[in-house]
């Protein structure tokens, strides 16, 4: 990646890098947190862009490929001239020779042997996506079996291609053939970038020959997101001959996509032709049932990751199912909220406190959220005026209607610390804070403060008093 930067007018570090690490833990998950989003490290920050850290290529390009929106929309709530993100590849410190060694400062000479280590980093079978684990209803049922029959080589299904929406398991089926083969076959399985990735350096180090050879020689191959190879004239021409080359010598091709042959966009027609030629399967929106049932799996799974119980009432698993309905990974994230949200708090969010906590999932609109609307709803309920709240005074009768206005600014909308300091007639964001933490201890200590922070919730999201 080219770590040359053109705008270097930055002063110091202003990004409280822990604070946004802890917001994408609670958004996140425990899981995806420990595996993934602890490893990035803020390594320096410029007026409109931010450079990060990771230890090693594969997690840069797992976490740019997974996780980078979620990363940068969760930047931006602190500091909005942030418009992207760039990763420097660091070694984290070697403890027997005490240096560190950055992946990134490539040597020149190296020749095509980086496409064997490579496949250690990048076509690494993850052991947790098997056909054990993977739940099976009405809208996936039919790209299940054919591949469990591809894997049992009782089928010549060849290409096999399986489309569908994003975060509706093509990846985890991929894989759970992959695994399953591999136990008796040589396997390579990669994304098309990857593959991409790999051609351009293989021209760049002038050793196409070995390129080929490693790609071809191959028992099954199974490529993600082939939609990524639009456009690429040159690698086009290179897979459609690995293509041919495999189905000569009778080996197995897999490939997913987010949309059927038929409808991808600047590939080769004969490419289209030869996916289409095999058996063309997709994967639909999951039904109520099938969402059900991979919520009660992952409360289990969690159940048995924790030495305490997961509780997540009826109720609250009923509303995630009716209203998350497109995409397997949010119905997954909304449950590792919850649990974070009853693991930090010690307690299992009501229904209302559901809402907020997944309200980029349910797309509850911010519109009517706005600092103006949360005071104005304070004020009246308090019976005070909003002159008295953004005030200097430091009445009693004052600083609780300003210090709960306050914390509902914090919790109901995405606005930063700074942000909101400035809408309370410019006051620290050390205040802020102060006030947010002064309000969930009399949460906890004071039932009148609780119900009237739920009723104010209420008025505010929906306009419902009680």
């Amino acid at each position: 990646m080219n770590n040359t930067h053109t705008n270097k007018s930055f002063d110091k570090i202003n990004l409280d890098w822990k604070l946004i690490q802890s917001e994408l833990k609670l958004k996140l998950g425990i899981e995806v947190y420990e595996s993934w989003i602890k490893k990035i490290d803020l390594y320096e920050e410029f007026n409109n862009y931010i450079l990060l850290t990771v230890p090693t290529r594969f997690i840069r390009d797992w976490i740019t490929s997974r996780y980078l929106d979620q990363i940068l929309q969760t930047i931006r709530k602190h500091k909005k001239q942030i418009i992207r993100i760039e990763f420097k590849i660091l070694e984290k410190k070697d403890n027997k020779s005490g240096k560190f060694n950055e992946f990134n400062q490539t040597n020149k000479t190296e020749k095509v042997s980086f496409i064997k280590d490579s496949h250690l980093q990048y076509s690494r079978i993850d052991p947790n996506k098997r056909f054990e684990n993977f739940l099976t209803g009405s809208s996936n049922k039919i790209a299940f079996e054919a591949s469990l029959k591809v894997s049992e080589n009782i089928s010549y299904y060849n290409p096999l291609y399986i489309y569908g929406g994003v975060g509706l398991g093509k990846t985890h089926l991929l894989n759970s053939i992959g695994y399953e083969m591999s136990k008796n076959k040589k396997v390579m399985f990669i994304s098309a970038e990857r593959f991409m990735y790999q051609f351009v350096k293989s021209i760049k180090s002038n050793d196409m020959v070995k390129f080929k050879e490693y790609f071809r020689n191959t028992d099954v191959l199974l490529i993600d997101d082939i939609q990524f190879m639009n456009g690429k004239e040159a690698m086009q021409e290179e897979f459609f001959h690995t293509f041919n080359a495999l189905l000569d010598k009778e080996s197995q091709i897999i490939v997913s996509a987010d949309r059927p042959p038929n409808k991808l966009s600047r590939i080769q027609e004969r490419i289209k032709s030869r996916f289409s030629g095999g058996l063309v399967v997709d994967i639909q929106k999951p039904e109520y049932d099938l969402r059900r049932k991979i919520i009660d799996h992952k409360i289990n799974e969690l159940t048995s990751l924790y030495s305490d119980k997961v509780n997540v009432t009826d109720e609250i698993q009923d509303f995630i199912s009716n209203k998350i309905t497109t995409n397997v990974r949010e119905l997954v994230g909304a449950i590792n909220r919850i649990v974070s949200f009853s693991r930090i708090y010690n307690k299992l969010p009501s229904l209302s406190e559901t809402k907020i906590i997944l309200k980029d999932l349910l797309n509850l609109t911010e519109n009517n959220v706005t600092i103006d609307s949360i005071q104005t709803i304070v004020c009246k309920f308090f019976k005070i005026s909003k002159n008295e709240m953004l005030s200097s005074r430091r009445s009693r009768y004052l600083v609780r209607p300003r210090q709960t206005a306050i914390y509902l600014t914090k919790i109901l909308t995405t606005k930063s610390l700074p942000e909101i300091g400035r809408e309370f007639s410019n006051r620290d964001h050390t205040t802020i804070i102060h006030s947010v933490k002064t309000i969930e201890k009399l949460k906890e200590k004071n039932p009148d403060m609780n119900d009237n922070i739920n009723k104010l919730k209420n008025i505010i999201l929906y306009n419902k008093e009680g």
